[in-house]
């Protein structure tokens, strides 16, 4: 094989850059950034394993590298180490980096759901997954952005060219959704409420998850959607909400059972849905569910005037697994970078519902 070799370099650049390609909201984030992740990439290439030349690594080419075989930089050990690692009877320079059984983590986590899941990874298809020939190399597009040469403002402009061509717009929108929810901003969110008019929230991520409920849930979910109640960190209780509120009959107690948002939906038949945003905690769980219950049976509605909702950021942020345990049933759990879908908590029902009723659910067209 004459084909020239990637430019050298370590895995802690390696790793280093894997962590700026790829943000935070991505899915399956972890198997892209961490040790494991950087070893592998460093690996294919350090053997040359990109896509058009031919070569490959198996997991056994990783796990088996070392400090040692990793310090040795000429053309000829790197394509040795390439070609031999395979051999029976093969024993590696020093110490290596993992044990033998961490070749299913490679295979299926790192490889598989990881590289291969977002592009930056090909695999040879005139290869059964059962055999121990190698089978996968580094996309030539993805292994560019290793180059050395890459520095400062040219890298960072080469990250958002990759992701704007190889990321899917749903990666790309999660990808901006929790950054806009995790990171430290000091301008205002604006909403923009389904008759246009537009309010101001605080910044912070509990106004992140607000803007989206109403502007992406709220048309997705409802069909004549209406913003009846939004309460606001800076000020719980907003004048204009709470008289709305109390014109069909709800009054909310700011101490004991403030909501975040009411929405209603205008269609037939009416509908309220009581929306708890998730940022660190606080999600509908069966106290809750009781508590708003009362207010808008107290008002006259029945319980299937009502529709209750947890809305989070990402199903990747610490607070869902946190509250999912808790949620209530018989309620929805939204997550904000996945906005076209829905988690219905189903309870308990005499008759149980079958399951192929609650398939049909899901598949039947909107």
């Amino acid at each position: 094989m004459t084909t020239k070799l990637p430019p050298y370099v370590s895995r802690e650049v390696v790793l280093a850059r894997l962590q700026r390609i790829f943000p935070e909201g991505l899915p399956n984030r972890n198997y892209l950034i961490r040790d494991l992740a950087g070893a592998t990439v460093f690996t294919m290439l350090y053997v040359g394993a990109v896509e058009g030349t031919e070569r490959y690594v198996a997991p056994k080419h990783v796990y088996r590298m070392g400090d040692e075989q990793a310090a040795m930089l000429s053309d000829a050990a790197r394509v040795e180490y390439g070609n031999e690692v395979q051999a029976p009877g093969f024993v590696p320079r020093g110490q290596s980096w993992y044990a033998d059984n961490t070749r299913e983590p490679i295979r299926d986590e790192t490889l598989r759901q990881g590289l291969v899941a977002v592009g930056a990874a090909v695999v040879r298809q005139d290869v059964p997954t059962t055999s121990p020939v190698p089978r996968h190399a580094l996309a030539a597009h993805f292994a560019a952005l290793f180059n050395p040469a890459l520095q400062d403002e040219e890298f960072e402009k080469a990250i958002q060219d990759w992701r704007s061509k190889h990321l899917t717009k749903a990666a790309l929108t999660k990808i901006a959704l929790t950054q806009a929810g995790v990171g430290i901003s000091t301008t205002d969110v604006p909403v923009q409420f389904p008759n246009n008019t537009v309010r101001h929230l605080s910044p912070g991520p509990s106004s992140v998850i607000a803007k989206a409920v109403v502007e992406e849930f709220a048309p997705r979910f409802l069909n004549k959607p209406s913003v009846l109640w939004m309460s606001e960190s800076a000020k719980k209780v907003v004048a204009q909400d709470d008289l709305l509120a109390k014109k069909i009959g709800i009054n909310i107690n700011q101490q004991k059972n403030l909501p975040d948002i009411i929405l209603v939906d205008l269609g037939e038949p009416t509908l309220l849905v009581f929306v708890e945003v998730v940022a660190t905690d606080g999600p509908v769980t069966e106290t809750r569910r009781a508590e708003l219950l009362a207010l808008v049976t107290s008002a006259g509605f029945t319980e299937a005037d009502v529709a209750f909702v947890t809305a989070f950021l990402s199903r990747s942020v610490p607070a869902f697994r946190k509250a999912l345990e808790s949620v209530a049933w018989n309620s929805f759990v939204w997550v904000a970078t996945e906005p076209g879908s829905l988690i219905a908590m189903v309870g308990a029902a005499e008759p149980p519902m079958k399951l192929n009723a609650l398939l049909s659910l899901g598949t039947q067209e909107s």
